[in-house]
């Protein structure tokens, strides 16, 4: 094996070892997929102010979000079917955090439950909701959550209609893959992967089937996932639910400045700026773009995070320096699960940490509460207002 020295390194492996259909779920996003490159592109229009002659010594890259202090102020993002990437996928992304030092974001739609992860940790967890209909399964996934002493509830905002997303819907996704000539052919060239899944019980969406009524296999779970997901979800809902919480919460969707303020009043501790990977709307703004005049609204009101694009430790730090307070990787860690499992993840997180530190040290920093937006040069108009 060759070595490994990056995000994209890890991304290369990932591609050969996984199923098409699972690395395109991850690897893509809606319609033209214009705000999915973006998300990326548009970190490298920020320039980096290097500094030299300076003490850069006793290096470290702590950080807090939500009030409790990680290794680096990057969190896993949820990221659904992540037990289909490598065989029970969730709990070794989790252990992954929990043994680096950093949160773990555990999404409605994975394939290891709530429990399954509970009982695989030791350490408290987060979990992203998505508000659905059916209330009295809201009610008790919620309170699922609570009695695995997750530490934060993630409610995600702007799912309430699906994207479409072309290379799902060409590929059939599903949990378990439905076994077509075409997904048989590619499935007998991973071998690997495919030995993983047989040795583990957990195929199927956790959270749903077994939990929610009318759900007991995958035939009537993609019917019920479409219907279910709340197209009058508001404000007062998002209220409502916070009030059911009694630990911290944190929104994810905010890509509008309206959108934050309106946030301000429904009690949450944070709010994370994304726009689903580009996996929602095609054609909106990336998120590190979004960003700056979101933290210039709101950010001496709530804490402001961030989500989107990021595949190094440069990354991390030009969204800390816009203002962000916290970070989050969806896709490099995906990357490393599906190449190494476990290992991978860890590895993933080692990467962006020593690129974070070592970037932190050559613009002259020797810890991330000493960036601001002079540690970069910005263009005019980075975040400009647009006509």
């Amino acid at each position: 094996m060759s070595i490994i020295t990056n995000i994209d390194d890890l991304k290369k492996i990932y591609r050969r070892r996984v199923p098409k259909m699972f690395f395109d779920y991850a690897e893509s996003g809606s319609w033209t997929e214009q705000t999915f490159r973006e998300n990326v592109s548009d970190f490298a229009e920020l320039r980096l102010r290097q500094r030299v002659a300076v003490d850069m010594s006793e290096r470290q890259t702590r950080g807090q979000m939500i009030g409790q202090t990680f290794a680096m102020p990057v969190a896993l993002a949820p990221v659904g079917l992540t037990g289909l990437q490598s065989a029970d996928g969730e709990i070794k992304a989790a252990r992954a955090a929990e043994q680096f030092g950093v949160p773990y974001t555990l999404s409605t739609m994975s394939i290891c439950s709530i429990e399954d992860v509970s009982a695989k940790t030791e350490k408290p967890f987060w979990f992203q909701l998505y508000v659905m209909k059916d209330e009295d399964y809201m009610s008790r996934l919620m309170a699922r959550a609570k009695e695995a002493k997750c530490s934060a509830l993630v409610i995600t905002l702007d799912l309430q209609v699906l994207g479409q997303r072309h290379k799902d819907i060409k590929n059939g996704l599903s949990a378990p893959p439905k076994l077509t000539p075409k997904t048989l052919l590619n499935l007998s060239t991973k071998w690997g992967w495919g030995m993983e899944m047989l040795r583990t019980k957990r195929k199927n969406f956790g959270n749903v089937v077994g939990h929610a009524k009318g759900v007991s296999d995958t035939t009537s779970l993609s019917s019920w996932t479409a219907e279910q997901f709340d197209p009058k979800l508001d404000w007062d809902k998002i209220k409502a639910l916070r009030k059911k919480w009694d630990g911290k919460v944190i929104l994810k969707g905010i890509l509008d400045v309206e959108d934050a303020r309106l946030a301000l009043n429904v009690g949450a501790d944070a709010i994370i700026v994304s726009n689903h990977g580009g996996r929602q709307l095609d054609g909106a703004q990336s998120s590190i773009r979004a960003l700056p005049s979101i933290v210039d609204a709101v950010g001496d009101k709530i804490e402001v995070h961030m989500d989107g694009g990021i595949r190094s430790g440069q990354d991390v730090l030009k969204a800390l320096a816009l203002g962000a307070k916290g970070t989050y990787i969806g896709r490099s860690y995906i990357y490393g699960l599906g190449a190494m499992g476990q290992k991978g993840v860890r590895l993933s997180l080692d990467i962006i940490q020593k690129e974070l530190e070592t970037t932190m040290a050559l613009c002259g920093h020797r810890s991330l509460d000493q960036l601001s937006r002079d540690t970069l040069r910005i263009p005019a108009n980075f975040s400009g207002d647009w006509t």
